[in-house]
């Protein structure tokens, strides 16, 4: 599949804010079945081609960590958006 990458600002998402010790918040664009993941670290990543019902997935998962390492780290196409931010 051959999906390009998307500013996040062009992007239709809606962001959750998840309770999990890696991840902070993540996003869906439907339409585009692209991912967005920010870490607690503000690392940001893009996944694309990820299916609806695997976001879905993650949402309902007891650990959306070990879901996410498991399901959408690996399998999907991605790109960093934003490096993680440095301690002051």
């Amino acid at each position: 599949m051959n999906i390009p990458f998307v500013s996040s600002v062009s992007l239709n998402l809606n962001t959750v804010t998840v309770e999990s010790s890696a991840l902070a918040k993540v996003a869906y664009d439907h339409p585009r079945a692209i991912f967005q993941v920010e870490f607690r670290d503000g690392t940001v990543y893009q996944y694309l081609g990820v299916p609806g019902h695997t976001y879905q997935a993650l949402l309902e998962a007891n650990s959306k960590g070990d879901y996410f390492n498991g399901h959408i780290r690996s399998s999907f196409p991605h790109q960093i958006l934003r490096a993680a931010v440095a301690a002051s």
